[in-house]
């Protein structure tokens, strides 16, 4: 095991795009030189043994950064770490890595048991401890009954356990995965997810792995880092990242329905009431937040709720003063153990996650109430979170 560290990481592709071409040229091709800076002064510390993910949207920069640790892609600049040793001149296969990919990679022509074992094979192990190794692996996995089979004859979840096997069976510094349950239904993702961090906790190996699904980054991670464009927007626990996002774009990407985001203007009435307006509703800053948005009195903010802070006001508990609105229901979602309101508030919408016996349906009118001691407010024009403190 060994702690990685990646230092004012950059990655720019070099590339060509056509130019604009006069008429009587159209026969003769005219390109010019074009630059796409594609992971820009990413800065990254995975302690020992830790379990860190990245994660973004498509063409952030997460799977060219997790690329460039393996070794795949030439860095621009800066450096990169695996233990003290500094890699960047370093071929993929001594870096003393194993990487998981999103298609399995597995030889189609070997059985489990030789695509376990080919990567030692060509490291010279003995027969002897590659068998141990591909025996410890296969039993850790559940797949000992699997050695003789081919891939085309396994499940997605099988071949994703053997791909997770060839990588065991190096006893690698540490495990790089890029998006590997994402070729996997929903109902073997949720099994693949709980399978994974059993396996970390045995090996307790210090693992990098990248994907696109919050939820994944947020049950796997011991911490995440979130990237957009190119750029890292936070780095922090699942908990915090959920709770303290910095910005608009973080708090919309993590969590699930995603968060509501209202345009509101701030009204001050006196030093102690001070009310976010937007058109049809008026609800009141609790005193935990005035301090952080008295200074917008007068002008407009974002404000955020998530929907699991909505309640059906039927079901509400405490102190509903202030913090009513009424809504009409424009779509009825029941998941079982709850039930997902598409509500409409004059010109704004909002999405809330209420109790399964709520009496609501689609075009009847109902009063929620917000849960304001959890709001979120957001610089309209920086979209920098307002009431961000960050907690050790």
């Amino acid at each position: 095991m060994a702690k990685v560290e990646l230092k004012n990481i950059n990655k720019v592709f070099n590339g060509t795009a056509p130019r604009k071409r006069s008429w009587y040229k159209f026969w003769q091709p005219s390109w010019e030189k074009t630059d796409v800076h594609v992971v820009k002064d990413v800065n990254i510390n995975i302690g020992d043994g830790e379990f860190l993910v990245i994660v973004g949207p498509s063409g952030c920069g997460k799977t060219t950064t997790l690329r460039m640790v393996a070794g795949l892609e030439e860095i621009t600049s800066g450096e990169i770490f695996i233990g003290e040793r500094m890699i960047n001149d370093v071929f993929p296969k001594d870096r003393d890595i194993a990487m998981v990919f999103q298609n399995y990679a597995l030889y189609p022509h070997m059985d489990v048991y030789e695509n376990m074992a080919f990567g030692l094979r060509l490291r010279k192990f003995g027969s002897t401890e590659i068998e141990k190794r591909v025996k410890e692996a296969s039993e850790l996995l559940g797949i000992q009954n699997l050695l003789r089979r081919k891939p085309r004859e396994l499940s997605g979840g099988q071949r994703q356990r053997v791909a997770m096997g060839r990588a065991i069976v190096r006893e690698p510094k540490v495990f790089l995965m890029d998006e590997p349950l994402s070729n996997l239904d929903a109902k073997l993702r949720v099994q693949m997810r709980a399978e994974l961090q059993k396996l970390h906790r045995r090996l307790g190996i210090t693992t990098l792995y990248v994907t696109h699904d919050q939820t994944e980054a947020m049950t796997l991670g011991n911490r995440i880092v979130l990237m957009k464009d190119g750029l890292i927007q936070q780095t922090d626990t699942p908990l915090n990242l959920y709770e303290n996002p910095v910005n608009q774009f973080v708090a919309s990407f993590i969590g699930s329905p995603t968060m509501n985001f209202i345009n509101c203007k701030v009204q001050k009435d006196s030093p102690e009431n001070i009310y976010l307006t937007a058109g049809s509703f008026k609800v009141k800053v609790p005193k935990s937040k005035i301090p952080a948005i008295e200074p917008y009195a007068g002008r407009e903010i974002i404000f955020g709720i998530r929907p699991e802070d909505i309640y059906d006001k039927m079901f509400a508990r405490g102190a509903t003063e202030g913090n009513t609105i009424k809504t009409a229901v424009d779509v009825f979602e029941p998941m079982g153990s709850e039930v997902y309101l598409y509500l409409s508030a004059g010109s704004d919408s909002l999405i809330a996650r209420v109790e399964p016996h709520t009496k609501a349906s689609v075009g009847s009118l109902i009063e929620v109430v917000l849960d304001m001691e959890k709001m979120h407010a957001f610089d309209k024009e920086t979209e920098d979170t307002i009431t961000y403190a960050k907690k050790d």
